[in-house]
């Protein structure tokens, strides 16, 4: 059945049918645990009592802070189910920024982990205001003041499933199902609001359109916090009736063993990841050959990347796609049949059901091969910003078209290639990172009186930030000290690589930081 004969879905429905449709089918392997496609449902079943039992009402919050875990995707079902929305934390994320999402988003329950990469998570979160914010629970770990995911789990053995039954029944495709909270030129995140069906279909669409199959074995290296690897990931997968494989933390050496042993035949994420593989010194000794699908984008693909993954590491199919948050995750992607030239060139040509087209400053479409902010239309556009209209009726026009603030050229097939950003995002190693957001924590840094940023090249990450600081009078602060004060305050991905001390920044008339002044002069001094 094509994506578009599907009728609309909400999160329990489909997995209930995805649970009779692959039944005994492997779902997720997660070291020593495996889990079939009925395991899988049974799991979702449990977690949904346990939040019943902890009073979880018709869309009441739940955030999850977590590296990529099995837990993870339970929880997220478990809440979901009955009515629950999901709010995702990136795991870089310091104490002050992930309790500024949890209050924003008035998150009743966390789950986290007690340490991951050596943060300690619960730590972080000491002496934040968290009013909202009623129990926390540890997937994995302990710690004082939390409870143990097997201790919520339990808490619900009381509940009966005809309760869950209920509520899953009761939800419809419109209700929300997620708030992933992105930055924007003001330097807060935004929560975008997406719906359960909107976000069903886009994957639906997305699989169909990359040849995602139940009988891939899905290695989900892009952390469950972003689309990439929630919806893109386990969400897609799940449609699909593919095997779920979550990488907790990127190791090259392991990656290439798991391959190996586990038949990985998808393996989707930035193009560092591809260029990794090509370059590892003793590639040749494993076993590559069940490579079969690369889904990339999020910077730059070189010609010469495609034919080498299709060539040397035996993929099939290469596509890449552009999308962001407000998009449910995907706008416009390519086809499998593209050419290498037409994938590296382009981010494709916008998904089944959803117009995209260029246009000026007046917002008047312009004509193919010119330059002009990208705007699209659909099923996929978020609902809005959490409690904030007025930006959403800046971003969305009254006959919905979402302003992404992206510049691209459509070519005559309808394929678009980003050619400039227009509210100065930058990609680190496929993170999105926003000046407004980085500037805004440096100028609470005792010393410094004005910041501005830009992304300049790096080899290793695509961007890096780069940071121009006026100092405070009498402030004696050097590049080392910024660094190290940005690292202690902030993801490490903002966090600036270079730092320059200016006497003034450069401005216009209205005051605004001309940052095509500060990128012509990064690239003078560029090495």
């Amino acid at each position: 059945m094509v994506a578009e004969a599907r009728k609309a879905r909400t999160l329990p429905q489909l997995v209930s049918q995805s649970a009779a449709t692959f039944a005994d089918r492997p779902a997720i392997t997660d070291g020593a645990v495996h889990l079939s496609y009925r395991e899988l449902d049974l799991a979702r079943m449990a977690a949904a009592r346990a939040f019943i039992a902890a009073g979880l009402e018709h869309g009441d919050r739940i955030a999850i802070w977590a590296p990529n875990i099995y837990q993870w995707i339970i929880a997220a079902l478990g809440a979901q189910t009955v009515g629950g929305v999901l709010v995702p934390l990136n795991t870089r994320m310091k104490g002050a920024e992930a309790a500024y999402i949890l209050r924003a988003s008035g998150a009743r329950i966390l789950f986290t982990v007690e340490e991951f990469l050596g943060v300690n998570y619960p730590q972080l979160l000491q002496g934040q205001e968290l009013p909202d914010l009623q129990d926390k629970v540890l997937l994995q770990g302990s710690a004082a003041g939390c409870r143990d995911w097997q201790a919520f789990l339990a808490a619900g053995d009381g509940v009966d499933d005809a309760e869950v039954l209920r509520r899953a029944q009761a939800l419809t495709p419109e209700d929300t199902l997620d708030i992933l909270f992105t930055s924007g030129t003001t330097g807060n995140p935004k929560g975008v609001v997406t719906c359960h069906g909107q976000n069903i279909r886009t994957f639906e669409n997305w699989s169909a359109t990359v040849g995602l199959r139940a009988d891939d074995n899905y290695l989900v290296i892009n952390p469950f916090f972003h689309s990439f690897g929630y919806k893109a990931g386990w969400l897609a997968a799940i449609i699909c009736g593919a095997h779920i494989l979550p990488v907790k933390s990127f190791d090259l050496d392991a990656v290439l063993e798991q391959i190996a042993r586990d038949h990985i035949s998808m393996i989707p994420g930035p193009p560092t990841i591809y260029q990794s593989l090509l370059a590892h010194p003793r590639r040749g000794d494993y076993d590559l050959s069940s490579l079969r699908l690369a889904v990339t984008g999020a910077a730059p693909v070189p010609v010469a990347l495609v034919e080498q993954m299709r060539e040397e590491l035996g993929f099939e199919v290469v596509v890449t796609a552009y999308g962001l948050t407000e998009s449910c995750g995907v706008v416009s992607i390519c086809r499998a049949d593209d050419s290498a030239e037409r994938i590296s060139h382009s981010s494709g040509r916008a998904m089944d059901g959803v117009e995209m087209k260029c246009v000026d400053a007046q917002g008047n479409a312009v004509s193919r091969g010119e330059e002009g902010e990208i705007w699209f239309r659909g099923f996929n556009v978020m609902r809005g910003y959490l409690d904030d209209p007025e930006e959403t009726a800046r971003t969305i026009t009254a006959d919905g078209w979402l302003k992404t603030g992206d510049v691209g050229v459509m070519d005559e097939d309808g394929y678009v290639r980003i050619t400039d950003r227009l509210k100065d995002m930058f990609i680190v190693g496929g993170f999105n990172t926003y000046p407004a957001e980085i500037e805004n924590i440096l100028c609470s840094m005792p010393g410094v009186a004005r910041a501005a940023v830009i992304g300049i090249p790096d080899e290793r990450l695509g961007e890096v930030a780069q940071a121009y600081i006026v100092r405070a009078a009498g402030a004696a602060l050097d590049e080392q000290a910024v660094i190290a004060w940005a690292r202690e305050n902030m993801a490490n991905y903002k966090v600036p690589r270079a730092v320059r001390f200016v006497e003034e920044l450069p401005m216009n008339a209205g005051g605004k930081v001309l940052k095509n002044v500060l990128r012509d002069q990064a690239r003078k001094q560029a090495p």
